[in-house]
């Protein structure tokens, strides 16, 4: 099949009917028709349509090695930092159709599919493990060009250290509870699955130090497989008008609770299982980390690109370029772009090659910058706060427009290059980015994307090959 096309994605979501629950009700019917969802699979279709674009082809695909049909680049393993650069220009082409709004866009789970094919070697004549699972897994989901999404987060019932001594009649964490001649069997839940109920599979997998060896596992299987269950929280898409929603009427992605209710996976869809060492060093030894955050850090660039275009674009519809406060905050926002460029390029010129030929992007650059995009985006959605001011809070709905108050509107709303109804769908896209229900929870996403950041922080600086600097210090101190 190959690379596939927007309708034949909707298609394949619908016709799956999977187990997905919303405001207490079950989805009946096509969820692409659903208020909650169809907005972002809309938005995930054109990426798809892109695929086919004559303009696009080149940047977007490449030809399989197996089938020599036309494929996803993001599928592609990296053999040069050609490659590489191939990959960063395929995720941020798709980024930009939605202002790296959509943190599950299909090449970040492609890239955390390669990951894993990358890691393969530590399933390698282990107990429990499967690495030729892995293997037809990514040629199947390559050929088909597949969806996916991931869960992998323990609910937060308790995070005391040894909270799993406690003795619960039914798993809270998901566990694997039994096996069979058919597979093993799940039970318990796991979060966060970000557009669960909205791909084709869901790829679920252990973070290091599992509590014991019963929750020590990864595989993947489709999302309508019976026994799981996507419990959605409420929908930030208030409406589908894209003018009072801009954002969140296009790319709410939703975030799911997952269900594993004695799912049975079968054992050609599991990669490892029962094994404490694989688990502690399936995404910790392998080449996860690197390939994960240079997609990641890819699409943030593109988000980082459009809050400079909206904050540029307030300042000159009210005309404040001239403050100095205004120029240092709008600074702000291009200094943490910069940096985050080239960070990106510097994990790409020193990467590395690692097992079996695959090129490895430079990992520190790509992990000292996600820590600081953690960091960094809270503070610039603020400054989009404090350049629009009032103007964020004077944002009258396109109905308004509509009624009989508009010669009102259209007076004491303009700005000096805008007319009052182009101005308030300017601030309408700034407030949605930063201050409605979708753009609070992409600031709280973009805190914890990869994690806790003290334990990020903490991780550098234990990982981090501070020797050589150390050396050169004591050399120095040797002087005199």
């Amino acid at each position: 099949m190959g690379a596939i096309r927007g309708k034949d994605y909707i298609n394949r979501i619908d016709q799956l009917k999977s187990d997905v629950w919303i405001d207490g009700k079950r989805v009946d019917g096509k969820i692409s028709e659903h208020p909650a969802f169809c907005g972002v699979l809309k938005s995930q279709a054109k990426l798809y349509d892109l695929q086919h674009d004559i303009s696009k082809k080149e940047l977007l695909t490449y030809t399989s090695p197996t089938s020599g049909e036309r494929v996803g680049i993001s599928f592609i393993m990296p053999k040069t930092k050609r490659d590489l650069k191939k990959r960063r220009i395929m995720i941020q082409e798709w980024a930009k159709t939605n202002a790296g709004m959509m943190g599950r866009s299909p090449d970040y789970m492609n890239t955390v599919l390669v990951s894993f094919l990358a890691s393969k070697h530590i399933l390698e004549d282990n107990e429990n493990c499967f690495p030729e699972h892995l293997i037809s897994l990514y040629e199947h989901a390559r050929e088909k060009d597949l969806s996916f999404t991931h869960t992998f987060i323990n609910p937060q019932f308790n995070r005391a250290p040894l909270h799993f001594l406690d003795e619960f009649e039914h798993p809270i964490a998901a566990k694997v509870i039994d096996k069979t001649n058919e597979g093993i069997i799940i039970k318990g839940a796991k979060l966060l699955a970000t557009q669960g109920g909205l791909t084709d599979e869901i790829i679920v997998y252990s973070t290091p130090n599992p509590l014991d060896k019963s929750y020590a596992f990864a595989f993947s299987i489709p999302s309508n497989t019976k026994g799981l269950k996507f419990i959605c929280r409420q929908s930030f898409c208030s409406s589908q008008s894209k003018f009072n929603y801009p954002l969140s009427s296009r790319f709410e992605e939703n975030d799911s609770l997952v269900v594993f209710d004695h799912v049975l996976v079968p054992w050609e869809r599991v990669f490892y299982y029962n094994n404490i060492q694989v688990a502690n060093a399936f995404t910790t030894k392998g080449p996860f980390t690197p390939f994960a955050l240079h997609q990641v850090v890819s699409r943030q660039i593109v988000k980082l690109e459009f809050i400079l275009g909206v904050a540029q674009l307030i300042v000159d519809s009210i005309n404040t370029s001239e403050y100095q406060h205004v120029q240092e905050k709008v600074s702000d926002i291009i200094i943490a772009l910069e940096t985050m460029k080239a960070f990106l390029i510097a994990s790409e010129v020193e990467a590395k090659n690692g097992k079996n030929e695959i090129i490895i992007p430079a990992v520190n650059p790509l992990y000292t910058g996600m820590i600081m995009f953690q960091r960094l985006y809270p503070k610039l959605t603020e400054i989009l706060q404090l350049l629009g001011a009032s103007g964020m809070i004077n944002i009258p709905t396109e109905e308004d427009f509509d009624s009989e108050i508009k010669d009102d509107l259209d007076l004491y709303l303009q700005a000096k290059t805008r007319d009052a109804k182009e101005r308030v769908k300017l601030f309408r896209l700034a407030w949605d980015l930063c201050m409605s229900p979708f753009g609070t929870r992409q600031t709280l996403y973009e805190r914890f994307f990869f994690g806790d950041p003290v334990r990020l922080t903490s991780s550098l600086f234990i990982n981090y090959n501070k020797k050589p600097m150390i050396d050169r210090v004591e050399r120095f101190l040797g002087e005199y």
